[in-house]
């Protein structure tokens, strides 16, 4: 992992398409600004995890979904 410090106001370039630029700190809390393409999708970690989940758990009911259809004459 890199860590990187910054102040208010400065950034961070990711590759040619994304930077992350420090809004404002306030006490435990930071506020981050975040320009990046529209196809790139950008989530809260909790929210991502919390995605995926719901996607495994989809394809796990279309996995089944296929296994009673196979059964059915």
């Amino acid at each position: 992992m890199l860590v990187l410090t910054r102040k208010t106001g400065e950034a961070i370039q990711i590759g040619d398409d994304i930077e992350i630029k420090i809004v404002s700190v306030k006490g435990d809390q930071i506020k981050l600004g975040i320009n990046a393409p529209k196809n790139v999708e950008i989530h809260r970690k909790e929210i991502y995890l919390e995605i995926q989940k719901e996607n495994k758990s989809a394809a796990e009911g279309i996995s089944d979904l296929f296994a009673i259809l196979k059964n059915v004459d």
